[in-house]
């Protein structure tokens, strides 16, 4: 899937509320989106000032056929696919 297809549907299900957190363990260092350290409405505004200069993706490790996505943007670093019709999210933390 292109850059400008990825933001958009990542960013509608964030507006939506249509997205799920993967689990895995130290989740709490992992997701800030899950523990409400960070907003939707502030990641948001973070996925519209990336560019495609900011995303690469990649199979998923265990589920071949899926695209992982990573954003790399302001410090952060978030990572997610798509399985319709949500949004799953790996991991939404401070780059280190």
């Amino acid at each position: 899937m292109a850059f400008k297809g990825v933001t958009y549907r990542v960013i509608k299900a964030l507006r939506q509320g249509t997205y799920q957190h993967a689990a895995r363990g130290s989740i709490e260092d992992k997701n800030a989106l899950m523990t409400g350290d960070i907003s939707p409405e502030a990641l948001i505004k973070i996925i519209e000032r990336c560019n495609g200069t900011h995303h690469e993706s990649s199979e998923h490790h265990e589920s071949k056929g899926v695209e992982v996505h990573i954003l790399k943007r302001d410090g952060w670093y978030i990572k997610f696919y798509f399985v319709d019709p949500d949004t799953v999210f790996i991991s939404v933390h401070p780059s280190r």
